[in-house]
């Protein structure tokens, strides 16, 4: 402990009241664990879509600009009137920043648990990852093996656990397979191994000819390519073929969860006799737990009564899932980390980099196959 700084550098995002967006990195006093805490020196720690909430907000992120460089660097951006609005419970209060990381234990409370950790590499996820030094709950990370790297570990929580937890809802609701947007994505990719190592039949909606290649490449038996001619039709052979009543998709925006429910309307209309002025009995339901388009969500009803769209969050499914269920999925992380749960990144950046106004704009873009990493040292 004697050789630790007395402080750190930690990212924070704060919305003022004259209406900007600042993130800046923040000069804290490095605090010693508690009995049951352990400090990590963070070593990784991916940008998710999901830490672009807390980072921006409802921000128009075109009209960024930095000033300042190194340790001083400031990214700015004007918010608008309904922005505000919406982030009103935020104004004048920082935010910490980063979902999930990994580095090492370098100094532990002394409860049993957290002195056995000491010295050990881990992956932590809570929030306040994009920083030097991460001081949490030490039930709250997940060891990782002597052979894993902390670029291996950075990304162990949200996309892993998020794959597998669209899993556990599919057997919790008792539907049978899934639908899944923005298909191509590190999350998407992991999805299909789960789904082919566990025997769930997974069809995958992307963009490009090319995410239908790779998907293809890695196995995937249903690909559809929303930009093809031949889409709502593709769309329905699959849905018809698999029985898929549930999706998830990462968009959030637009279309895309009413055409999916349209296409599990069609898919059941097709079984003989099933007709209903009020639509298929099965229940059709899409969650939209991603928000890669923030224009409004379109339905089209067209597809009976047995429907639903609604929220879903990582967090909130462990916790009606329970503890139990929980720690069965991080054991499987922490065995598959280098197979199943791989993640790939095309970017690695400095604290100070990612607060650049060019280096935002292309990690903000969130464009499919691009994933960037934080190395605060």
């Amino acid at each position: 402990m004697t050789d630790l700084p007395k402080t750190y550098l930690q990212m924070m995002s704060t919305v003022t009241e004259d209406a900007e967006l600042r993130l800046e990195l923040v000069e804290k006093e490095l605090k010693m664990p508690k009995p049951d805490q352990v400090l990590i020196k963070v070593e990784a720690t991916p940008i998710n879509p999901s830490d672009h909430g807390v980072m921006f907000g409802w921000t128009d992120m075109s009209k960024a600009t930095s000033t300042g460089s190194g340790k001083d660097i400031v990214l700015s951006a004007p918010v608008s009137d309904h922005g505000m609005r919406i982030m009103k419970g935020r104004v004048g209060q920082p935010q910490q920043v980063g979902n999930e990381g990994a580095g090492t234990v370098v100094a532990a409370g002394d409860s049993e648990y957290a002195q056995s950790l000491l010295g050990k590499r881990v992956a932590a996820m809570g929030g306040g990852m994009y920083g030097e030094y991460r001081l949490v709950n030490a039930m709250m990370v997940l060891p990782l093996r002597d052979e894993h790297t902390a670029k291996e570990g950075a990304s162990c929580f949200v996309n892993p656990l998020t794959a597998l937890c669209f899993l556990e809802t599919m057997r919790l609701e008792d539907h049978k397979a899934i639908v899944h947007t923005a298909a191509a994505s590190n999350l998407g990719q992991m999805l299909n191994r789960i789904c082919q190592a566990d025997g769930v039949d997974l069809v995958n909606i992307v963009r490009r000819q090319e995410q239908v290649d790779m998907l293809e490449g890695m196995g995937a038996k249903y690909v559809i390519n929303s930009k093809s001619d031949s889409y709502m039709k593709d769309l329905i052979d699959a849905v018809h073929e698999t029985g898929a009543t549930l999706g998830f998709d990462a968009t959030g925006g637009g279309q895309l969860a009413s055409e999916i429910l349209t296409a599990m309307e069609q898919a059941a209309a097709r079984t003989p006799g099933a007709y209903s002025i009020y639509g298929s009995i099965a229940h059709k339901q899409v969650y939209l737990y991603g928000g890669l388009d923030v224009s409004p969500t379109v339905l089209t009803r067209g597809y009976g009564m047995a429907w639903g769209v609604g929220g879903w969050l990582l967090p909130n499914f462990l916790a009606k899932a329970g503890m139990e269920t929980a720690m069965r999925l991080r054991k499987r992380v922490a065995d598959e980390l280098t197979t199943t749960f791989a993640s790939h990144y095309t970017d690695e950046i400095s604290l100070s980099e990612a607060l650049e106004a060019d280096v935002m704009q292309r990690y903000n873009a969130k464009k499919t196959g691009e994933k960037f990493l934080i190395v605060p040292g």
